[in-house]
């Protein structure tokens, strides 16, 4: 495809706002799945420690 401006580009043929959208929402789910990874980590490492720690004494 060719376009002859950025807006031309960006409207993508009537079907920009679905192309862009499709990319905005999955970065937005990726991005929200690294989070929730990241939160999950932090209690699990969290969980072990006091497991450890229990088990120490």
């Amino acid at each position: 495809m060719q376009w002859n401006s950025v807006a031309e580009f960006f409207a993508m043929g009537g079907y920009g706002f679905y192309v862009w959208g499709s990319f905005g929402l999955t970065f937005a789910v990726m991005g929200l799945e690294m989070v929730l990874i990241r939160s999950q980590r932090k209690s699990i490492h969290k969980a072990l420690r006091n497991e450890f720690l229990s088990e120490k004494l």
